[in-house]
């Protein structure tokens, strides 16, 4: 499931748990035992999208590697024994750093609220994050290069443009 759903935890929270800050990731109650735990993963993508505001209003723009490569989130993942129909839920977060002043990143999301943007790892440290004593995790929490980065306005089609592409 998106969004960290710790053992104590309803199901709802998931909605409020997509994205784990590097600050307070060992402190909060929803993130810290996974986090303590060394339960690390990462989250492969093709891109991700943000909201940017230059226009006053949001538009959604994408957001992918400059080579075309997959990006690797990392990312944090809980074990729920008593997950929805008696099973067993693996749920996981995105960890995020602080933005305010990377290059492609401060263009995004509302213009008085602090820009954050995803960990993202290099191919490089994908096995090394995956395995790293927690102690040495916050060598991993740097903001990817923005010249590494690609991207370009990707609003949503609107109804009336997706149903007539239908046809």
């Amino acid at each position: 499931m998106f969004g960290m759903v710790p053992p104590w935890a309803d199901l709802k929270l998931a909605r409020q748990t997509y994205n784990a800050r590097t600050e307070t990731v060992a402190s909060k109650p929803s993130f810290r035992n996974a986090y303590k735990r060394g339960q690390f993963c990462i989250l492969p993508v093709s891109s991700i999208y943000v909201p940017s505001y230059g226009s006053g209003k949001p538009v959604r723009w994408e957001i992918a590697d400059a080579d075309g490569e997959p990006l690797g989130i990392a990312g944090i993942w809980e074990h729920k024994q008593d997950g929805p129909n008696g099973l067993p839920l693996l749920s996981f977060s995105m960890l995020t750093v602080n933005a305010d002043d990377h290059p492609l990143m401060r263009r995004f999301h509302k213009p008085n609220d602090e820009k954050r943007m995803l960990v993202i790892l290099r191919p490089d440290q994908y096995d090394e994050w995956l395995h790293c004593p927690v102690e040495e995790a916050p060598g991993f929490f740097g903001r990817y290069p923005a010249e590494r980065l690609v991207t370009q306005a990707a609003p949503k089609p609107s109804q009336k443009t997706a149903q007539e592409s239908l046809i």
